[in-house]
């Protein structure tokens, strides 16, 4: 197994274990939030999501977009079905444009953010991605915890 092959592996099982989570959200609590300035449940998946599609972007663009016409946005809420169903086909290009990168690229190529405080070697990056969604599923299972909801085991 290669390190590309390695990073698509992750990718999937971080967001394996994130549908998990997500599924197991009563329909009650999709808009829960634990104050006024967090994002709700629902709205943390979409970020999630929707951060993908924007990363994905940013990696092709070798940096920062100057301009971001989110598909996600003005979306309403429905269910987290329908954003996990609206998401697949971003979710596909991204994991169909890793696999065009060699093994060499994952250092070579480097993605501009300094505009967000860094510049990345492109394997770095794909990690930080799969890292961001793994922050965001603990910040759930905590978000669960204090609603007194209880947790689906994502260790599996």
């Amino acid at each position: 197994m290669n390190s590309i092959d390695l990073i698509i592996l992750n990718l999937n099982e971080v967001r394996r274990r994130s549908i998990k989570l997500w599924t197991s959200i009563p329909e009650d609590k999709l808009h829960w939030k634990p104050d006024e300035d967090a994002m709700s449940c629902i709205e943390m998946i979409r970020h999630v999501l929707e951060s993908e599609h924007y990363y994905h972007l940013a990696i092709k663009n070798r940096g920062s977009l100057s301009v971001f016409n989110s598909p996600f946005e003005d979306r309403p809420f429905t269910s987290v079905r329908a954003e996990i169903e609206f998401a697949e086909p971003y979710r596909n290009q991204f994991i169909d444009t890793i696999k065009s990168f060699s093994e060499e690229d994952l250092e070579s190529i480097k993605i501009d953010r300094s505009d967000s405080g860094y510049i990345r070697d492109l394997g770095d990056m794909l990690l930080r991605i799969a890292y961001h969604e793994s922050v965001h599923t603990g910040q759930l299972l905590d978000y669960l915890r204090t609603a007194g909801v209880p947790r689906v085991r994502i260790w599996d």
